[in-house]
């Protein structure tokens, strides 16, 4: 495997995720989609830096070096640091944030030391207190809200807070999440039914456009995908049944 990942949850309520990764060979992986802004931290040849990354729309072709350590602070949908639009860092315009010594960098006119897996939540309650990292509380209240005129200001509150519009997330949320259904053993025609596909051309339509494979290629697991984490959707947005309550489109509650 080109690359290993590890994960942990956070203590913090602004936090998806803390990841880590490893890489033991140089090659080519495939990024994929998602609704996630996050701060990346790499370690390669001697070299620290981090970055501070928005969300993908699509799967893209990515290559990786040999060597290289990874630390990500994957934010909760809505999480955001206002001096970086989500909508300006979308489809991979990074932001690399300018060194302040080799321990630390330049963030908002101060300068940070670089956090580690163990103390993430403490760089992110900082970062809290500074003002430099905020959250819409609303966003998931609004996620699955019927897209119609009299919702505008509502859609444009979303769109500046995440970078996407709702739609968008919900493509990418239900396609991850039925690609983590095939790769832990589901039929390709249950998962179309569990993730609230029309049909098996749909969900391969889907898949191939923000995962970056068909289905039966992702079964196969013959390509490295990059970090698929288990995202624990809140409940409150679905129905008994596990679709959005309010559109009708078949996004499951991922069972983790």
């Amino acid at each position: 495997m080109l690359l290993t990942f590890d994960e942990r949850f956070s203590d913090s309520p602004l936090v998806e995720r803390v990841w880590r990764s490893q890489s033991h060979a140089a090659g080519a992986f495939l990024s994929m989609a998602s609704s996630h802004v996050e701060i990346a931290i790499t370690r390669q040849n001697g070299r620290v830096f981090a970055t501070v990354r928005g969300p993908e729309t699509k799967a893209t072709r990515a290559e990786c070096p040999a060597g290289g350590d990874w630390l990500g602070i994957r934010f909760k949908l809505g999480t955001y640091l206002p001096s970086f639009a989500p909508g300006d860092l979308k489809d991979r315009h990074d932001v690399t944030l300018p060194d302040a010594s080799s321990r630390s960098f330049w963030l908002n006119g101060s300068a940070w030391e670089y956090p580690d897996f163990e103390n993430a939540d403490t760089f992110v309650a900082r970062l809290v207190r500074k003002g430099i990292l905020v959250r819409h509380d609303t966003i998931d209240a609004s996620l699955c809200e019927p897209d119609s005129l009299s919702a505008r200001s509502t859609q444009r509150h979303f769109l500046r807070a995440t970078g996407i519009t709702r739609s968008t997330v919900r493509q990418i949320e239900r396609a991850r999440y039925a690609t983590a259904l095939l790769r832990q053993g589901v039929s390709i025609l249950d998962t179309v039914y569990e993730a609230g596909y029309f049909d098996q051309a749909h969900l391969t339509r889907s898949l191939k456009t923000l995962i970056g494979q068909t289905p039966l290629q992702i079964t196969q697991g013959t390509q490295q995908l990059s970090f698929l984490y288990k995202t624990t959707t809140p409940s409150r947005i679905y129905d008994a049944h596990g679709r959005c309550a309010h559109d009708g489109i078949g996004i499951t509650r991922q069972p983790y």
